[in-house]
């Protein structure tokens, strides 16, 4: 017997040393195969850039790095912020006479798209041209896409411009059948995160605030096309109502696009302002190779004053943080690195974030006190700054959002499952003994007790209350002021300005510049943070054109499609929250 075991655990040592070996290997090519695929691109005279941006996704494209293994460090390059320097260089880059826009697609925010318009309309005072075509144009892709000279659509392709629309889903009725409830703690009347399980249609209150929200933000949206089409919004309104878009023929009577023609048609008019010959290949660059191209010259014109841009995006939770989520860690290193580093004289926090979990909105709303002791701290808002994203926002020296940023939505909510009906019809029982009558946790399994949520309500009191001190606080305003405007309740950048909540309405770019000034520096380059922890799963998830390189929500996404993907999330992130939450009021899901 023991003869045996020694051949079954040589036979088992084996085999873990040639599955070390070959992971090894792997490693080693994957570095090599890497390497080999980052090759800068050379940009050739007289080219075009193709502004393919269906990859990209955050502001942030990360710096990762590893103490342990060297070949995980990695500064990704598919940011948006990596696009809008690219796009500034390009401006006074001899070799680049244009920008294409060939079926482009985009999963940008509201915000992040009007960023990236305005930079497009900066790029056109240049003299060069930009140019799109669309086989079909989806709305968010025509937003994007009109800002183009010439705007070319497929004769048998069609357009939609229709206005904004927001459908919520509403689960009461799916508690009572199935026994999985939710027990809803919240202050606010506006605060509808937790709506959906209270109830089977919108409140009164939630209903004006979607409706506010959605027509501010289409006032945005329809003032921007309307200016780069030379037409006015009332017309872009009427086509919206009546669907006047919607063939080729339609869209060019009124005038939201200028040729009807084949793709091929379309590179012919780019090789005409290339002055290339018909049949001849021209000179292409996509956006992502320009940038890679592009950041050597980033690197040289580095100057000694810098202005740090941290990135806050995702859902904040706590921990240590990743590339979509905010959490104390990774913003405390963010924080610090700054403050001390003697070359940044200012500092932008930039908040692309839905809110989250209270506490950690807290400590990162602590970190941006500290700082702003030492150097200006102001504040960027992307497509969201809302709740807990705003939380950590109120503190700023100034705030900037975009007209079409949601933010707001001073408010907090408690939300725990409920298991006890569903436990009961399927004949289980829980009994709890304790030494203490509070001594107990709250148990999925038992109903909720009146005095267990009176403690949970005093909880969620309290930190509205700490909440609505610290923006009190940050926009010098009363806490009854703040309260009246608070409730949970969203508003667009438009509105919050009015309001008090936000400075100024303007991108990154304006808030950088303000942070500069307030330093009192004129030459400075930007310096990006945070950094993240580099693993070899990140790593192999982060590679191409390997089966498993997706990673595992991607994956899931891939099979089951992106809105049933979507859903599944949602009653994820219900399932798992644990403590106060200081988040959006609804997800929002503009169309």
């Amino acid at each position: 017997m023991q003869f045996l075991k020694n051949v079954l655990s040589t036979i088992v040592g084996i085999f873990c040393f040639f599955l070390v070996f070959f992971i090894i290997i792997f490693a080693i090519a994957a570095v090599a195969g890497g390497s080999s695929s980052d090759e800068i691109v050379d940009v050739q005279d007289n080219s075009v850039i193709e502004l393919d941006i269906k990859d990209v996704k955050n502001d942030y494209g990360g710096k990762f790095t590893s103490t342990k293994m060297a070949f995980l460090n990695s500064e990704p390059n598919d940011g948006l912020i990596d696009v809008l320097n690219a796009l500034d260089a390009a401006k006074t880059d001899n070799r680049i006479k244009g920008i294409t826009l060939t079926n482009s697609t985009t999963v940008l925010g509201m915000a992040q798209m009007k960023t990236l318009r305005d930079k497009l309309e900066d790029f056109k005072k240049s003299g060069k041209f930009v140019v799109a075509y669309g086989d079909m144009y989806t709305q968010a892709d025509y937003y994007l896409n009109s800002v183009a000279d010439t705007l070319y659509l497929n004769p048998a392709g069609d357009m939609e411009l229709k206005g904004l629309s927001s459908e919520l889903m509403f689960f009461k009725d799916f508690q009572e059948k199935t026994g999985i409830t939710m027990e809803v703690i919240r202050h606010g009347k506006y605060k509808s995160a937790v709506e959906p399980f209270i109830a089977n249609e919108m409140s009164p209150e939630n209903r004006e605030q979607v409706s506010g929200l959605l027509n501010a933000v289409w006032k945005s949206v329809s003032a921007d096309i309307a200016k780069s089409r030379k037409l006015t919004t009332d017309s872009i309104n009427s086509i919206a109502t009546n669907l006047s878009a919607r063939s080729p023929e339609l869209a060019k009577s009124r005038g939201l696009v200028d040729k009807i023609a084949y793709e091929d048609e379309y590179r012919n008019g780019i090789r005409k302002a290339l002055k290339v010959k018909k049949g001849d290949e021209y000179n292409e660059v996509s956006i992502l190779d320009y940038v890679k191209a592009n950041k050597i010259n980033d690197i040289i014109n580095m100057a000694n004053d810098r202005v740090a841009v941290i990135y806050a995006q995702g859902e904040i939770t706590a921990g240590e943080g990743n590339i979509s989520t905010v959490a104390e860690g990774s913003m405390r290193d963010a924080f610090k690195a700054a403050v001390e580093d003697d070359a940044v004289k200012a500092i932008v926090l930039r908040v692309d974030s839905p809110g989250g979990n209270a506490l950690t909105s807290e400590l990162i709303w602590r970190e941006v006190e500290l700082a702003k002791k030492k150097k200006p701290v102001v504040v960027s808002m992307g497509n969201y700054a809302a709740s807990g994203g705003y939380y950590i926002a109120a503190g700023a020296n100034r705030i900037f959002a975009e007209a079409t940023t949601i933010t707001g939505s001073i408010g907090v909510f408690g939300v725990l499952p409920n298991l006890s009906k569903l436990s009961t019809n399927m004949g289980i029982h829980a009994q709890t003994v304790s030494t203490h009558k509070n001594a107990s946790d709250y148990s999925l399994f038992q109903p909720m007790g009146d005095p267990e949520r009176a403690v949970i309500l005093e909880g969620v009191e309290r930190v509205y209350k700490t909440f609505v001190d610290r923006v009190a606080q940050g926009r010098k305003m009363t806490p009854e002021a703040v309260d009246a405007i608070g409730q949970g309740r969203v508003w667009s950048g438009t509105d919050a300005k009015r309001i008090g909540l936000v400075d100024e309405i303007g991108g990154l770019d304006a808030a950088v510049k303000y942070a500069a000034k307030l330093a009192k520096v004129t030459k400075y380059s930007t310096q990006n943070y945070p950094e993240y922890e580099a693993t070899l799963n990140s790593y192999l998830a982060g590679m191409s054109g390997l089966p498993f390189a997706q990673t595992r929500e991607s994956l899931i996404e891939e099979q089951v499609g992106t809105e049933n993907y979507q859903l599944i999330e949602r009653i994820r992130r219900v399932m798992k929250t644990r403590g106060t939450q200081a988040m959006m009021p609804f997800e929002i899901n503009i169309r």
